[in-house]
């Protein structure tokens, strides 16, 4: 990957350099597609969202001001996106695997046993997020899986720094709570 900030990319993209637009959609798949999955719960559907995230993103990058960093603007449209599709369903999509790590070669017993168990431990957390409130999940994701900033998930969601904290002290607790029978109590903590 490159060193040159994202807005070289998107300038170079708006001076008619499409192919510069790739970098960025290489650059943020990954983080869009795990938003989109946490509130669509439907990896075909989240794919689709995706591409349709990046698809408008280009058609409207001449709307991009740059008030906020590229990654806000393009997570916002994501978790519109989403929310729509949800509204278009008017139903509750079926939950399925959202691990999203790539299956690693096993080398011996000892990886493949901490292989399955880090494998069964993400599936119960992720079981776990499929329980709380589409912005309990959206929130939560954004935090601690993208590590955004509250000032960054503020703008994404359309909400207040303080209701923000709110929900994330809330959610973190809800979270605990639907975790502490299941994953062993020292585990909760780094939640």
């Amino acid at each position: 990957m490159s060193n040159k900030p994202d807005e070289y990319y998107i300038q170079q993209t708006l001076n008619g350099n499409v192919n510069d637009y790739a970098f960025l959609v290489e650059k943020y798949k990954h983080m869009v597609f795990t938003l989109t999955i946490r509130i669509v719960k439907n990896r075909e559907e989240a794919e689709e969202v995706s591409q349709d995230v990046f698809v408008k993103a280009y058609k409207n990058l001449n709307n991009f001001k740059g008030e906020s960093k590229f990654s806000t603007w393009i997570y916002k449209i994501a978790y519109y996106a989403s929310l729509d599709l949800l509204k278009r369903n008017k139903r509750q999509i079926s939950s399925e695997n959202i691990d999203v790590i790539k299956e690693r070669d096993l080398g011996n017993t000892d990886d493949s046993i901490k292989h399955l168990y880090d494998k069964e431990r993400k599936q119960i957390i992720n079981d776990a997020l499929l329980k709380l409130s589409e912005d309990e999940r959206v929130i939560i994701t954004l935090y601690y899986f993208e590590e955004l900033p509250i000032k960054e998930i503020s703008k994404v969601v359309d909400l207040s720094e303080d209701n923000i904290k709110i929900k994330l002290f809330r959610s973190r607790k809800k979270l605990a709570e639907l975790l502490k029978n299941v994953i062993e109590p020292n585990t909760i903590d780094l939640i």
